[in-house]
Parts: C-alpha cells; sequence; structure tokens
C-alpha cells in the first residue's frame, strides 16, 4: 500500500512529459483533445499521493472502515486507468489523419523568420527528428516561401549535421535529410501516447494487487475474532 506515493509521482512525471512533449509537436496536431489521457493520468497521480495516505493510515490503525474506503477508491483509479488505455489507443488512431490535416497548412504559412512560430516548429522538428518536407526535400518546392526566395534552396534545417558546408540548395540534395517529416511526427505522436498507454496499464495492474491485499486484510479481521482481539487489545472471556 505503501506504493500509491511512488506511483503517484511517476504518473505525474508521465503525464508532465506528455504535455512538454505534445507541445514541440502542437502545430501538427489540431485535436487538442489529444491531451487528455495525459491530463486524466495527471489527475490520477495525485489522487494517488491521497490514496497513499489513507492506505497506510488505515494499515497502522487497521480501520475497517479506511481500508474498505482504500479499496473503493483503488478500484475507481483502477477503472479510470482502463479508460486512460481506452483513450489512448482511440486517439492514437487518430494521429496519422491529424498530422496530415495539419501539416500541408504549417509548411504553407513557413516564412523562415524565427519569430513566426510555426516556422520555430517546423526548423525545429526538422532537426530533431532528420527529416525535410512533408514527405522529402521536394515537398519545399510547392511552398510560398520557396517561391519568394527563388534561390533553389529549403531551409537550413533540413541539413545533414554531417555536411558542414550546406548552404540548403537542391543543387546538393546528398547534403539534405531524404527522408520526409510527417511520417516521424506520427510515429513520435503515437510514441508519446504508448508512454500514457503503457503507464496506465502498469499501475492498473499495481492497483489491483493493492485491492487484493487490502480485500485479504478486510476478510481477514471479519473472519478471525483472534485476530480482531489481538488488534484492540482485549482477551477473551
Amino acid at each position: 500500500m505503501g506504493h500509491c506515493p511512488g506511483a503517484a509521482g511517476i504518473l505525474c512525471y508521465v503525464g508532465a512529459y506528455v504535455f512538454i512533449t505534445y507541445d514541440d509537436y502542437d502545430h501538427f496536431f489540431e485535436d487538442v483533445y489529444t491531451l487528455f489521457p495525459a491530463v486524466v493520468i495527471m489527475a490520477v497521480g495525485a489522487l494517488l499521493f491521497i490514496i497513499g495516505l489513507i492506505g497506510c493510515c488505515a494499515t497502522i490503525r487497521e480501520s475497517r472502515c479506511g481500508l474498505a474506503t482504500f479499496v473503493f477508491i483503488l478500484l475507481l483509479v483502477f477503472v479510470t486507468e482502463v479508460v486512460v488505455v481506452v483513450l489512448g489507443y482511440v486517439y492514437r488512431a487518430k494521429v496519422e489523419n491529424e498530422v496530415d490535416r495539419s501539416i500541408q497548412k504549417v509548411y504553407k504559412t513557413y516564412n523562415g523568420t524565427n519569430s513566426d512560430a510555426a516556422s520555430r516548429a517546423i526548423d525545429y522538428v526538422q532537426r530533431q527528428l532528420h527529416c525535410c518536407g512533408i514527405h522529402n526535400y521536394s515537398d519545399w518546392e510547392n511552398t510560398d516561401w520557396f517561391k519568394e526566395t527563388k534561390n533553389q534552396s529549403v531551409p537550413l534545417s533540413c541539413c545533414r549535421e554531417t555536411a558542414r558546408s550546406c548552404n540548403g540548395s537542391l543543387a546538393n540534395p546528398s547534403d539534405l535529410y531524404a527522408e520526409g517529416c510527417e511520417a516521424l511526427v506520427v510515429k513520435k505522436l503515437q510514441e508519446i501516447l504508448m508512454h500514457v498507454i503503457w503507464a496506465a496499464l502498469a499501475f492498473a495492474a499495481i492497483q489491483l494487487l493493492g485491492m487484493l491485499c487490502a480485500c485479504i486484510v478486510l476478510c481477514r479481521r471479519s473472519r478471525d475474532p483472534a485476530y480482531e482481539l489481538l488488534i484492540t487489545g482485549g482477551t477473551y472471556a
């Protein structure tokens, strides 16, 4: 039962990780409800901390009412974590369509300035994921930014880290990342949601174990008078 505070910390960490990582890719995913599993898992984490305190007090005092409350709350948390798993899979399946719809708009609005949030997001993703364009670097030829610059080059964020003299020119495609960003963004977002799913599954199993242990203690109290007397300090008449 003492696992709850530790579990709470880990679940809150997972939820915070999802929020922070998602913030780097939010331009490529318009559905804010994707974060709902992360919100739930952080709320569950906070609730687990409270449950841990209730469980510890109930165990120390061997309070039947406290243990029953502990089991009931654990059951609610268990159901919530199952819901998080289901929602995680639902939103994970929607990622590809959402990214496909959003990424086209983001690339069209690119202007190459650091003051523009969409431009910063594209440059960040291309550097971090080692990609260029939507499907490949040739996608840049269809953007307004490419047509306006008229220098037959792509953003410097498309340059491979090993290409020291790269200036983004399409005349040297070997200096550019060959893979497009759409598939990699989808993969990254799905990985983020899988962190939530696996965390919820793992702690659902722990909650199940916690409920089992608490139920054993409750059953032992109700069926064994000697155990009751031992706890209360009483004696047989």
